[in-house]
C-alpha cells in the first residue's frame, strides 16, 4: 500500500503551492500527495513540468481529486453542459497526465456539492452519468489514468451513496480503468458495515480516502480502523490510501466542506505536521 495525504489539510484554498506540499509530504514520510485538479488547466507547461519534477525528486506519487462544478456536469440534463463537462475532463486529464498522475477521484460522474434547492433526478442523473464516464474512460485509459468514482454521503450527492451503488455503476460503465472510490467519512454515514462496504467493492476498489467521522486525522475519533484494516486485507487491497482530513475554518475549502469550528484546536503548522505524522504511523500500523 501507498499512504498519502490531501494537501488541503493545511490549506484554506483549493489553489495552493503544490511544490511546498510535495516537499512537506516527503519530509513527514508520506508516499503520496493528493492535489486538487480544479485549477490545473490554468497552469503553464513550465509549471506542470516543475511540479512533476519536484514530485520525482522527492519520491512522491501524485494523485488528483476533483468535484466538478455544475457547469461541467457530465450527468446534466442539458446537452451543452454535458459537452462542456466532456471537454473539461479531456483538458484536465491531459494536464494531470503531464504530472504523471494515474488516479483521479471524486464525484466525476456528477457535480459537487449538489444543489438540493431543486428536486433531483437520481435515475436520470445516474443514466447520464454512466454515459458521461464511459465517454471519457477510453481517453483516460490512453493516458494511463484510472477514474475513481467516489461514493459520497447523502448530503453531498444523491447518485452514489453506498459501495453497492458504486459497484453497480462501475459495472454498467464496463471500462477497466473505471473504479470505485470509498471514503471512511462517507461510509461512516451511509453504510451498515464499513468492512462490509469494502468487501462489496472488492477488486473494483481503486482508491481509498480516510479520515475520522468528524474529518479529523485517522486515530483521533471513533472510526473502526481495525475492521477497515481486516477488510482491506481480505480483499487483497494494495493500492493508494490517502487521508483527507479537513480541520481548518475559513476560505473556500472551509466553506465548501462546511467546517464551522476549529477542529485543529488552535494548532499551528508544526502541530499539524505532527498530527499528520502520527496519523501516518497509525494508518500504516492499522491498515497495512
Amino acid at each position: 500500500m501507498k499512504h498519502g495525504i490531501y494537501y488541503s489539510f493545511w490549506e484554506n484554498e483549493w489553489n495552493a503551492d503544490f511544490l511546498y506540499y510535495i516537499k512537506k509530504a516527503a519530509t513527514i514520510g508520506f508516499d503520496v500527495l493528493e492535489i486538487a485538479a480544479h485549477h490545473i488547466n490554468n497552469y503553464s507547461a513550465a509549471q506542470l513540468t516543475e511540479i512533476r519534477q519536484c514530485a520525482t525528486d522527492n519520491g512522491i506519487i501524485l494523485t488528483a481529486g476533483i468535484g466538478p462544478t455544475k457547469e461541467r456536469n457530465l450527468a446534466s440534463p442539458d446537452a451543452s453542459v454535458r459537452k462542456a463537462g466532456n471537454e473539461f475532463f479531456r483538458e484536465t486529464l491531459s494536464n494531470i497526465a503531464k504530472l504523471d498522475v494515474h488516479i483521479i477521484g471524486g464525484a466525476l460522474y456528477s457535480y459537487w456539492p449538489i444543489d438540493y434547492s431543486r428536486p433531483v433526478d437520481k435515475i436520470g442523473d445516474r443514466a447520464r452519468g454512466v454515459e458521461g464516464i464511459a465517454g471519457i474512460a477510453d481517453f483516460a485509459n490512453d493516458l494511463g489514468i484510472n477514474l475513481c468514482l467516489e461514493v459520497l454521503n447523502r448530503f453531498e450527492n444523491h447518485v452514489l451513496n453506498t459501495a453497492a451503488e458504486g459497484v453497480a455503476f462501475v459495472q454498467d460503465v464496463g471500462k477497466p480503468n473505471v473504479k470505485v472510490m470509498l471514503d471512511t467519512f462517507h461510509m461512516n454515514i451511509e453504510e451498515d458495515s464499513i468492512g462490509g462496504a469494502i468487501r462489496t467493492a472488492g477488486p473494483l476498489l481503486g482508491h481509498l480516502h480516510t479520515g475520522e467521522c468528524n474529518r479529523r486525522v485517522p486515530g483521533k475519533g471513533r472510526v473502526p480502523w481495525r475492521e477497515i484494516g481486516e477488510a482491506l486485507r481480505d480483499i487483497g487491497y494494495d493500492g493508494t490510501i490517502v487521508m483527507e482530513p479537513f480541520v481548518k475554518m475559513g476560505g473556500t475549502v472551509g466553506s465548501d466542506i462546511k467546517v464551522w469550528r476549529d477542529l485543529s484546536q488552535g494548532a499551528d503548522e508544526a502541530a499539524m505536521d505532527k498530527d499528520a505524522k502520527d496519523a501516518l504511523v497509525f494508518s500504516r500500523y492499522m491498515l497495512g
